[in-house]
This record gives structure tokens, C-alpha cells and sequence, in this order.
């Protein structure tokens, strides 16, 4: 179940707030973290993307190796949470090999109420854009969805549309895939333009994390929900000793094993001791002006799903 965070409706004897971010970044003095490091603000934003480059070609394999198939529930698990329906306009942020996208395209194939659209370069009969009644001739069609795919790296979106091409996936059929490279921190989209905003495993890697979750409530219709799936705090003392055992002597071997590139999985190992732990971020969540504020733990808290609205 989830774990409703409100601050105003937090119960103390369940959950505690903490005013500090010990484990979130600092931007007072310029500087940041990058892993355990600590870079000029300025400069994570190219040492990320250099990791996701020389990453990109074997990130899905390495996804696999790491958690032993075992992301792919967890993702499963996201997208379920969200049951994004026909008529939605999703923006996938981080999303770059296009894991979540492609489960939510599915997602909204599978509902009982998707009536898809013919491929944009078929010709019709009819220039009725609405759906239907029973009886009328005209084509029944149901709401047009979109699900768009928002990456820093172009490496990363390269890999994702390769995949798109193999699965059929594409801007011509329902729902619409799109591709941007942009920015989580200045998203070139629109104010209220999206129903949905999903990141998996990409927020922890934004230099400026609470402007990314600002962006995000600022692209979000009133009433569009922010989901967000990383990895997080184990809470027991002796899962996390074992936990920390794996991650940070056997990851990185499997980086050089499988991707030749040992530096960059310990950077990634680094990374998610440095995100926020859950409480903490549900807070900046709220601070940026999301409502409904829960989490949900993956896996003892290996990750967690995180949601909140706007309203």
C-alpha cells in the first residue's frame, strides 16, 4: 500500500519530517555531488551525460544483470500504478530507452475502451474528429493519446527509437510516440499541457532536483498525477548491509564485465546513496507544489514508487 505523506495530515507516531536534507544536494555554494564527489554545479550536467553515453549502448543489459531481471516488476509495477487510459498525454522524462513509455503505450492498448485511430498517412472518409454514437456511420474512435519521450542524452533516445522501430511503435500510429531532447530542469513544453508525468531512474541524476520537480508541476494539467520510480532507503539494518555489499562490490564487476566500464556503474552506485531518502523527498515533492503526497517501497525499499497531484 501506499503511504500517504501530507504534511498537514502527517500522524507523528508513523512518520517523523525531517527539516534537513542531509542527503540531498547543496546549491548555496556552487557545488554538488556527483556520486561521492564533489563537482562545480556547473559541470554535472556533462559528467552525466558523458556516464549515459558511454552507457547507452548496453543499458538494458546492464539493467537486467543488476537486478537480475528483477527491474522489470518494478516498472511493471509503476505503470500499473498509473493506468494511464485512451485520450492521456503522458511526457516521460529520463525515459530514454523507452522502458515505461512502451509498458504505458501498451497500457493504453490494452484498455477495453481504446478504439485506435487509422496510421496518420491512411486516408478517411470522414473528418469527424469526435467519437461516435452507435448508430451513427461515422468511424468510432476513441480519444487521441500521446506519450512522449523526454531525454538530456541523445545517445540514450537513439537506443529508445531503435527499439520503437522494432516494436511498431511510432508518431503515426495511436497513441502518438514522440522524441525530445531536453532538459528535466527546463522542459520545453508548454504550461498544463500534460495529464501524466512519469521519470524512472532519472531523477537522482538532475543536478537540481527541486527545479526538476518544480518543471514538472508546471507542465502537469490540474489534475495530472506525478509518478516517479527510484531507488531508495532499505530500511532494515541487515537487508541494507547485504544490499550495500552487492552494490558496491559486484555492480560495478558487472559494468566492466558487461559494458567494459567500471567507473561508470560506481558512479551510479554513488548516485543512489546520495538521493533523498523517501520522507525527504516526498517533502521537497509537496515543496514544490504537488498535493497528495505518498510513496509506495519496491523490494524492502530497494526503491520506491513516488506520487503526488496536482490540483
Amino acid at each position: 500500500m501506499f503511504r500517504v505523506l501530507s504534511l498537514r495530515r502527517c500522524v507523528p507516531r508513523v512518520h517523523t519530517w525531517s527539516r534537513a536534507f542531509s542527503t540531498a544536494p547543496q546549491f548555496n555554494d556552487g557545488s554538488t555531488h556527483f556520486g561521492f564527489q564533489t563537482v562545480p554545479t556547473s559541470q554535472k550536467e556533462e559528467m552525466v551525460k558523458d556516464v549515459f553515453r558511454k552507457v547507452a549502448g548496453k543499458y538494458d543489459k546492464m539493467n537486467d544483470a543488476m537486478s537480475l531481471g528483477v527491474h522489470r516488476l518494478w516498472k511493471d509495477a509503476f505503470v500499473q500504478t498509473l493506468k494511464p487510459t485512451p485520450g492521456c498525454s503522458l511526457l516521460d522524462v529520463a525515459g530514454g530507452t523507452g522502458d515505461i513509455a512502451f509498458r504505458c503505450i501498451e497500457e493504453i492498448r490494452s484498455s477495453p475502451v481504446f478504439l485506435p485511430r487509422p496510421p496518420s498517412h491512411t486516408t478517411t472518409t470522414t473528418t469527424d474528429t469526435s467519437i461516435a454514437t452507435p448508430s451513427s456511420s461515422s468511424p468510432v474512435f476513441s480519444p487521441p493519446s500521446s506519450v512522449t519521450i523526454c531525454d538530456i542524452n541523445p545517445n540514450m533516445l537513439e537506443v529508445g527509437k531503435e527499439r520503437a522501430d522494432k516494436l511498431g511503435y511510432s508518431s503515426m500510429v495511436d497513441p502518438k510516440l514522440s522524441w525530445v531532447v531536453g532538459n528535466a530542469e527546463q522542459l520545453p513544453f508548454p504550461d498544463s499541457s500534460m495529464d501524466a508525468y512519469t521519470i524512472a531512474f532519472g531523477i537522482r541524476n538532475v543536478t537540481n532536483i527541486p527545479a526538476a520537480l518544480r518543471e514538472a508541476h508546471r507542465v502537469l494539467k490540474r489534475g495530472g498525477r506525478f509518478l516517479c520510480l527510484e531507488f531508495s532507503e532499505v530500511n532494515n539494518s541487515v537487508l541494507r548491509s547485504v544490499y550495500d555489499q552487492y552494490s558496491f562490490n559486484v555492480i560495478p564487476v558487472i559494468g566492466q564485465l558487461v559494458a567494459n566500464d567500471m567507473e561508470s556503474y560506481q558512479y551510479l552506485v554513488e548516485s543512489i546513496r546520495k538521493f533523498p531518502k523517501q520522507l525527504d523527498f516526498a517533502r521537497m515533492m509537496e515543496e514544490a507544489g504537488f498535493n497528495m503526497v505518498e510513496y509506495k517501497d519496491l523490494t524492502f525499499g530497494v526503491c520506491a514508487i513516488h506520487s503526488g497531484w496536482k490540483i
